[in-house]
């Protein structure tokens, strides 16, 4: 299939005019893939600024960048006019290190953190991981201190830290966010599981919505609505509330780490996860709405 002259000079002209172009689904702001939050994500880590195409916004390019690099997916990476390649390639290039030396940065870090598990963790991992054949226990936790398991094959640069008898992967930052964490099993309203606690991690503190009206007129707390555009349409935010979607998580970040913050979101589940983030990133009046907004409507 042969592309457009008009879309190849499109195209063209942003490779001239940005070192570093990434052709993803959404923005860095707000990617609206999997694929294209695990490039920008990596990218994150290095540069401070890079050149963004939202292909959702543009099919000509869309599809366009797809016949131009011979690539057939996205998101695409782009360097000085050059095909890097797709969100796997970024990754395994961060890790190794070859995206440091691309960009011009400090090798990094390949120190193993220091880390904790507890017993109970170490017999549950275990037990889950008994019939898991040609994989390993990889570990990522992203800036805001997200985190997530998974079961996948070793990667040649990994970064491995041992505890209790178990190896656990990681990538270089993560590596660097793992130091001193513990890695527990813990049983909540919400379920079992393994759990994260970082040093200096701070309590998520229940709020009902009873005292959440008189924090509000007093205007002694910030309310944050952590739900999606779909769920705040079916239950209106309060007034009063900042929309975790519209400000990203760097404008809470920045917040002084005593400022009281309460977290809503439908029913009480999705804030605590994001209320428990802020905690481990040292805030230490961190509140979750206990019921969410079902329960502040009845």
């Amino acid at each position: 299939m042969s592309l457009d002259p008009a879309t190849r000079d499109r195209i063209q002209s942003l490779l001239s005019e940005h070192r570093v172009v990434l052709f993803m689904k959404g923005t860095r702001q707000q990617p609206m893939c999997g694929f294209s939050a695990a490039a920008t994500n990596t990218l994150n880590e290095l540069l401070e600024d890079y050149h963004t195409v939202n292909v959702l916004e543009d099919p000509a390019i869309r599809e366009g960048i797809k016949i131009y690099g011979e690539w057939p997916t996205i998101p695409q990476l782009y360097v000085e006019g050059e095909l890097v390649g797709g969100s796997d390639i970024i990754r395994q290039m961060y890790t190794s290190g070859e995206l440091h030396n691309l960009f011009g940065a400090a090798p990094p870090d390949r120190t193993p953190p220091e880390i904790t598990i507890t017993d109970k963790a170490a017999e549950m991992i275990r037990q889950g991981t008994a019939d898991a054949q040609g994989v390993v226990i990889h570990l990522e936790i992203g800036p805001d201190f997200s985190a997530g398991f998974q079961l996948a094959a070793a990667g040649d640069f990994d970064i491995v830290a041992e505890s209790n008898g178990l190896r656990i992967h990681f990538d270089p930052a993560s590596a660097q966010r793992a130091k001193g964490i513990v890695i527990d099993w813990v049983s909540t309203v919400q379920g079992e599981g393994l759990s994260l606690k970082f040093p200096g991690a701070q309590q998520v503190h229940d709020m009902s919505v009873q005292e959440l009206r008189q924090r509000l007129a007093d205007g002694s707390l910030v309310l944050v609505d952590v739900r999606p555009a779909a769920a705040r349409a079916m239950l209106p935010s309060l007034p009063q509330a900042r929309i975790l979607e519209d400000e990203g998580y760097d404008a809470f970040a920045a917040l002084p780490k005593d400022t009281p913050i309460a977290f809503v979101c439908q029913r009480g589940i999705s804030s605590r996860g994001v209320a428990e983030r802020f905690a481990s990133h040292g805030f230490s009046q961190i509140f979750n709405v206990e019921g969410g907004m079902e329960a502040w409507a009845a």
